[in-house]
């Protein structure tokens, strides 16, 4: 293996209206980019024109636009409720024309109800750096006390439900309305606008659905398109639950190791594979981050690298790229280990494409305009890159070495 023979760098760019530049991407040494139209409300069908639009804005700056994140998938879909048909064909014309302007790799999730989430997004560092924290007990408090989720204490044990009270009742009522505003947002690079009662009634939605039936929709989601994608020369790239586990009483159906060996052979197609996402699924201890890549590597199409910090009751805060609770070296050997036997086979897609997953706030982050979305700061993320960049390089040199 020669260091030419290194995974693709990028980074996620949220469109023209993110605080990062294209022309800051490129300073950062990426060749990629991970962007969407989030402006296309989910389940419509992007246009031919608005595709090529941001493909060629990319392109003028020296970048590609390799991998979508993401194509959403429409709520009905996930429920196979209402008009789910109609958000299933604008889904495969949305392939379609990502494959025919040259856009091959498509993230998604199948997450119900929400995106990921994140109770704290300013968790302070002994070094002064800001990183995203999730905390069980701050859960508890929004779902019990602000929520009033019918059944949550079946979701929470004594302590974190009397934690909970104590969190809340000791909380001003400016800062229970700004956490409340916080996680109504769910994905803030989107937006979505929700009320409580709006999220009462998408958790609604899925009375009665639980993993098994949700896992039956997603296979027959697959169904439904990845013919469609396969033809266009698309690969889609599922992403891992975040956090990977039940959230407001919510199934979950991609979170372990077991759940994407599963989804992988729903529909045996080259087309049908995922996103190896270390934060998602390091969010859960118990998954064999490097294991999952030698096991399943050959459906890996997009890979998000971070480490996550688990601390006592269930805590967990985004780590420095190379530190945390997990073996980020170990992690991407094996992705380059696996990269090099596609390469061997012949592949057309051989290389992965990779990108530093959620950064601390550092440095002069604090004096920039606020990230799209929080995770995307440009040094923090810098940081990041550069740090797997050199790993990627060390690893390389001794691999080829060895061989």
């Amino acid at each position: 293996m020669s260091v030419r023979n290194l995974m693709a760098e990028g980074m996620r760019w949220f469109g023209p209206t993110d605080s990062v530049t294209l022309s800051e991407i490129r300073q950062t040494g990426a060749t990629e980019v991970f962007s969407s139209l989030h402006d296309v409300p989910y389940g419509e069908a992007w246009t031919s024109e608005a595709i090529v639009a941001r493909r060629d804005e990319i392109a003028h700056s020296g970048l590609r636009w390799s991998v979508v994140e993401s194509v959403p998938v429409h709520e009905s879909i996930k429920t196979r409720t209402g008009d789910f048909e109609t958000h299933l064909a604008n889904y495969r014309l949305t392939l379609q024309r990502l494959g025919a302007a040259g856009v091959t790799v498509v993230i998604y999730n199948f997450m119900p109800g929400m995106d990921w989430v994140r109770t704290d997004l300013h968790h302070r560092l002994p070094d002064g750096a800001e990183a995203l924290l999730y905390d069980p007990v701050k859960i508890a408090a929004f779902d019990l006390l602000a929520l009033g989720r019918p059944g949550a204490e079946r979701d929470f044990t004594p302590a974190q439900q009397a934690a909970a009270r104590a969190y809340w009742s000791a909380q001003p009522a400016s800062a229970r309305d700004a956490f409340i505003a916080q996680t109504l947002d769910l994905f803030p690079g989107v937006r979505l606008g929700l009320t409580l009662d709006g999220l009462r009634t998408r958790l609604a939605a899925y009375a009665g659905i639980e993993a098994a039936r949700l896992r039956e929709h997603l296979r027959l989601f697959l169904e439904a398109v990845v013919p469609t994608a396969e033809a266009a020369g698309v690969r889609l790239a599922v992403h891992p639950d975040d956090p990977p586990f039940s959230v407001f009483g919510l199934p979950r159906v991609v979170s372990t190791e077991a759940d994407l060996a599963e989804i992988v052979r729903m529909v045996p197609s080259p087309a049908n594979g995922l996103c190896y996402c270390t934060g998602s699924l390091g969010a859960r201890s118990d998954n064999d981050l490097p294991g999952i890549v030698r096991r399943l590597g050959e459906r890996i199409n997009a890979v998000h690298l971070r480490s996550v910090q688990h601390e006592a009751g269930g805590v967990f805060f985004e780590a420095n790229h190379l530190e945390g609770s997990m073996d980020m070296p170990a992690v991407v050997r094996a992705l380059l280990e696996v990269q090099a036997t596609r390469l061997k086979t012949k592949r057309a897609d051989w290389q992965l494409t990779l990108r530093p997953d959620h950064g601390h706030m550092m440095l002069d982050d604090f004096k920039r305009p606020a990230p799209a979305c929080p995770g995307y700061s440009l040094i923090g993320r810098l940081r990041g890159l550069a740090e797997l960049r050199g790993v990627q390089v060390g690893l390389s040199s001794v691999l080829a070495a060895s061989a």
